[in-house]
């Protein structure tokens, strides 16, 4: 197969597995709402995720918290259900996003790879945390 359409397919089907990742992430969410996960033996609903569906206990958590952002941002999980977005990049979105700079993140996304913007965000918090010190401080 010449090279050219085997990579246009890569990115195609790359596109199909996010945008199906945040379908499932949908449904994580509104089985969770709906408690039918519930057992006096499982600690969380991380932990049954993890034992359901096979993943670790951290992708579970990891799993569940972005499931739970993506309905506050609307632009990202739009680009994500096209397929626009990877997950692990969404992952790292949703740690900072709040729908005041959502568009300018999104752009960021689109523009840097995964561990670019997974550097990005690891400095924003960093520099937001110390902002918030900065004030609790000034504030006594």
């Amino acid at each position: 197969m010449p090279l050219e359409p085997l990579e246009e397919a890569l990115c195609e089907q790359a596109a199909h597995l996010n945008a199906g990742v945040c379908r499932w992430l949908e449904a994580v969410l509104e089985y969770e709402r709906d408690g039918g996960w519930a057992d006096p033996e499982l600690r969380s609903y991380a932990h049954w995720l993890s034992w359901r569906c096979g993943v670790s206990l951290w992708e579970a958590r990891e799993y569940v918290r972005v499931a739970h952002r993506l309905p506050e941002l609307p632009l990202i999980k739009a680009a994500f259900a096209r397929g626009e977005l990877s997950y692990a990049k969404v992952r790292s979105l949703t740690r900072v996003a709040d729908p005041g700079d959502e568009q300018g993140l999104l752009e960021l996304a689109g523009v840097l790879t995964t561990s670019q913007l997974e550097r990005i965000v690891q400095a924003y918090r960093r520099v937001t945390r110390e902002q918030a010190a900065e004030s609790h401080e000034r504030s006594f």
